[in-house]
């Protein structure tokens, strides 16, 4: 066997604590060792002692005296507070979270986050705090509440969403963002919860957000940039290129469950689960609240979902809202918005109708027993006309895998969204995962087609969908990791932006999502293929009506018309 190589690193962001910390912690290690050799029936994990052997021994060796037996049987009985994890309150629970401390939040967009704890650290005061979640709520709800009062110096997310504050707040200088893909910033969390402090991975290869380093971590107010991102360390693994990633660690984490028991084990529902699970195993203290607690034993031990090791303190929710930040429900055919027949087509009946040849030609791409991931928007809508000889699964990043059609009216469930936190349901067969396993799933290439947006895209492949710097910062959410998987990537945009400019350039002039990734374009106008190895597109179907000049003429860069060209297809309305 070969030597492995080794390195020393120093994180500079994580949290350390103090030497009297540390020796208060030894204390009470040895305490508890004392405790264990008087009561020798305590067997808990929890009350193992981490002391050294020879420490041990002395202790063995000590005489102790009967009052101090009796004494430390007293605070040592298996019913006590250390099994027992209920806190009384929110407030008592968040009450020792300090100033500058680090706090990894659950949740995704507004399903499954802890609001009553939210609610109760708002109330505490502290301020200075670095926020691992992969948002931040919304203006007023969530964790918006805290970005309102200005006690987060710091946020650590994948996305930005429809959050007005956190966006003009990181714009105008207030607020430190590290944007990070959803998945990179999953794993980063497990690889911290699991004691792995970095890892090499192909998200982010070639990007200023990942990769290349520079991008604004906080502006000046004057609009220069105060911080920038690092650039990575990179490797090659088989011919291909990876970046290095740190774990990430934090003092507290703040979860939301459905049920657990006193002992902390716990059990999500539905979507709800997300980023849950490892923001708890990743963290010094986990607080979780849940909605109902019952005595150990009423659980069984197969259906929990994190086990009580990783949860140092419960309370019980008082009430939830459960906001829903996009209600979306399966209207009846009557009532779907369709374009006006007759006369000449105004503004918004041109839209719709483009919108609808991009889906039912996106639509053709599903083939029978795919594993397929579906960006926001045009791509979504393209499961609405899946032909009835063909089956797939849609796999949402958000943790669910076996996608139904949208609620009907009243039936719509909070803790079930999919990655566009829309409302959805399941179907037979569907599973619901983590966070952390979803984006396994992803980067491990066991999704075979990926379709999405974009606002750019270059002849070579290079895809640009997630930000316009200075002025539009939504972040990279899951695009990034998905792009990267192997998968075949599929555009769906319109030809040209609003004011007429190509979005088929020679190179993306907005920062990139990746790096040739994408296989094929689908725009209103025409179908294209990528010829990576020439880095060259191909014209393979003009929509009805529309000619290879005017094609050109929309096109900000060369390409080759294929001798097999076609009129672009269309899936069938009533197939």
């Amino acid at each position: 066997s070969q030597p492995r190589e080794t390195r020393k690193a120093v994180v500079s962001t994580q949290s350390t604590g103090s030497p009297a910390s540390s020796q208060q912690d030894r204390s009470v290690d040895i305490a508890r060792f004392l405790v264990q050799k008087i009561n020798p029936n305590l067997h808990s994990k929890q009350q193992r002692p981490r002391v050294p052997l020879k420490m041990q021994r002395i202790v063995t060796r000590t005489k102790i005296s009967p009052l101090t037996k009796t004494f430390v049987r007293c605070f040592s009985s298996t019913s006590g507070t250390k099994l027992n994890k209920v806190y009384p309150s929110a407030a008592e629970a968040v009450k020792d979270i300090k100033s500058g401390q680090r706090l990894l939040v659950g949740g995704f967009g507004l399903c499954g986050i802890p609001e009553n704890l939210i609610v109760a650290l708002r109330e505490t005061g502290v301020k200075d705090l670095t926020v691992i979640s992969n948002n931040a709520g919304v203006d007023d709800f969530g964790l918006g509440l805290l970005l309102q009062t200005k006690q987060i110096r710091r946020m650590i997310s994948s996305y930005v969403g429809e959050n007005k504050t956190f966006e003009r707040q990181y714009l105008t200088g207030e607020l430190e963002v590290e944007l990070t893909p959803q998945g990179n910033l999953a794993e980063r969390i497990r690889a911290g919860g699991a004691g792995i402090p970095a890892f090499y991975t192909p998200t982010g290869v070639g990007t200023v957000i990942v990769e290349e380093g520079g991008f604004p971590i906080k502006y000046n107010p004057d609009g220069t940039i105060a911080i920038k991102s690092q650039p990575r360390e990179t490797r090659e693994y088989n011919g291909r290129k990876y970046v290095l990633e740190e774990a990430l660690t934090g003092d507290f984490a703040l979860i939301k469950a459905y049920k657990a028991d006193t002992r902390g084990n716990l059990i999500f529902r539905n979507t709800a689960r997300n980023f849950n699970p490892p923001m708890a195993t990743a963290a010094k203290i986990c607080i979780a609240e849940v909605e109902e607690i019952v005595e150990p034993g009423e659980l069984r031990p197969d259906e929990i979902h994190l086990p009580g090791i990783y949860v140092q303190r419960l309370i019980k929710g008082p009430s939830y809202e459960k906001r829903i930040e996009r209600l979306t429900l399966d209207a009846p055919k009557d009532q779907q918005a369709k374009p006006k027949e007759g006369g000449k087509p105004g503004k918004s009946n041109e839209a719709m109708l483009k919108r609808e040849n991009i889906i039912r030609r996106a639509a053709l791409e599903f083939e029978d027993g795919m594993y397929c991931n579906l960006g926001i928007g045009i791509p979504t809508l393209a499961s609405n006309y899946i032909p009835k000889n063909i089956s797939i699964e849609l796999q949402s990043e958000n943790g669910l895998l076996g996608m139904g059609p949208y609620p009907k009216p009243g039936q719509q469930d909070a803790d079930l969204i999919n990655a566009g936190k829309e409302t959805v349901t399941t179907r037979p067969g569907s599973s619901i995962f983590s966070s952390s396993d979803s984006f396994a799933m992803i980067r491990g290439g066991h999704v075979d087609l990926t379709i999405l947006g974009a606002m750019q895209v270059s002849s070579r492949g290079d895809l640009a969908n997630w930000v316009i710097p200075g002025q539009m910062v939504k972040g990279p959410g899951g695009a990034m990791d998905l792009v990267s998987s192997g998968s075949r990537v599929v555009v769906t945009m319109e030809h040209c932006a609003k004011d007429g400019t190509p979005k088929i350039l020679d190179n993306c002039t907005l920062p990139l999502t990746g790096k040739g990734c994408v296989d094929r374009i689908i725009t209103d106008m025409g179908v294209f293929d990528v010829n990576k190895s020439k880095g060259t597109l191909i014209l393979v179907e003009s929509a009805e009506g529309v000619t290879v000049d005017q094609i050109r003429k929309a096109t900000g860069c060369s390409f080759e018309v294929s001798p097999n060209l076609k009129t672009m297809s269309q899936v069938q309305v009533d197939c």
